[in-house]
């Protein structure tokens, strides 16, 4: 009897009818969110792995880490590839104020890049990067190819 008396008062509030209808509404896109988040983790895929540093050490160093554990993993690894380095140049004068003889001081910053592909499912590729990763690698994982 109480829960007739609830849905009476839901029913009669025509505000509230309009939360509800929208709060299913909004289940319904979960519902197919969920369905595709699963059809994309049944399946394997192509992941790209993008590594960026200023320091060529410990880049090397998280490459060969996530190789190594992806091979223990059996895994199909294409990579390191390693991209042309990047060379931030910057030219100024020594003299602040202009005047004196023409010195210049060159700075220059290289960064580095490492690209490494994997064909794996998902919950693997969150297995692979949770390493330890050193302070200055950034690093960026997305999908190429889903089969």
């Amino acid at each position: 009897v109480s829960t007739q008396s609830t849905w009476e008062a839901v029913v009669s509030t025509q505000s509230t009818w309009e939360a509800v209808v929208s709060t299913q509404s909004t289940w319904e896109a979960v519902v197919s969110t969920q369905s595709t988040w699963e059809a994309v983790v049944s399946t394997q895929s192509t992941w790209g792995i993008s590594l960026t540093s200023k320091n060529v050490k410990n880049i090397e160093k998280v490459c060969r880490d996530l190789v190594d554990k992806a091979k223990t993993k059996s895994l199909s690894v294409k990579g390191p590839v390693r991209l042309p380095t990047k060379r931030l140049r910057i030219t100024t004068r020594k003299s602040p104020c202009g005047e004196g003889t023409n010195t210049w001081d060159r700075f220059q910053m290289r960064i580095h890049k490492r690209i490494i592909d994997l064909h794996a499912q998902p919950n693997t590729v969150k297995q692979i990067t949770a390493i330890s990763i050193e302070p200055d690698v950034e690093v960026e994982v997305t999908i190429i190819d889903m089969d």
